[in-house]
């Protein structure tokens, strides 16, 4: 079940009953997943019609970097600094965005991504332990979150719809990247699927303005 998923504007959303059976959690947890994805603009509730997929022109589904440019990510530099690495209760929206069951066990990871020493983002991710059994905070030394799919777990990532907004860092975040309060920084999200289809990684980061481009290369159907 994709709540959201690929799925293009203005389409309506599965029922929550549906969604309830299929994923095996309440209705009152898919309502509060739903209004989570309401107040993020990815669904739009209409009364007496129902949800729909929000307007998503800041989302584009996206192949994911081919092996030949992973391995560039390493000879770059790049190193990951893990934060933390705990598996809490999650919220309604992780659990439908992640298509997993209720009370399903998933890994969330904080991090810091650096290259050459400097820190560029700090990175926030939810995996779902069942897809990924054995997981441990050493593996996402890692920095390249592909790579360790696909040669730890041994999972191919397809596609990944990524939604990049500008802002200011807080006080937190300008700590950890070594940035003044309020320093302009790119906020991305990425949901990775797998080449079945199934939701492996979602990740949301906050990059540094100053020291990191950001290159899309969309893929076009044939």
């Amino acid at each position: 079940m994709r709540l959201i998923g690929d799925t293009a504007p203005g389409v309506v959303v599965a029922s929550e009953r549906d969604v309830a059976a299929e994923l095996g959690v309440s209705r009152p947890t898919v309502r509060a997943a739903i209004e989570e994805l309401a107040d993020e603009g990815l669904v739009i509730r209409r009364h007496g019609r129902g949800t729909f997929t929000g307007p998503l022109q800041d989302i584009a589904d996206t192949p994911v970097t081919p092996p030949a440019v992973v391995k560039g990510f390493d000879e770059a530099g790049w190193s990951s600094r893990v934060l933390s690495f705990t598996r809490p209760l999650t919220t309604p929206s992780r659990t439908v965005r992640l298509e997993v069951k209720n009370r399903a066990p998933v890994v969330n990871v904080v991090r810091v991504l650096e290259q050459g020493g400097v820190p560029i983002a700090i990175e926030h991710v939810a995996l779902p332990e069942d897809l990924l059994p054995g997981l441990v905070p050493a593996d996402l030394a890692v920095p390249d979150l592909h790579r360790l799919l696909r040669e730890r777990f041994g999972m191919v990532a397809r596609t990944a719809r990524e939604t990049l907004e500008p802002g200011l860092a807080d006080p937190g975040q300008a700590e950890l990247l070594g940035v003044d309060v309020h320093t302009p920084v790119m906020r991305a999200e990425r949901l990775i699927r797998d080449t079945r289809g199934r939701v492996v990684a979602l990740s949301e980061a906050v990059y540094r303005g100053d020291r990191h481009p950001v290159t899309s290369i969309p893929g076009f159907g044939g």
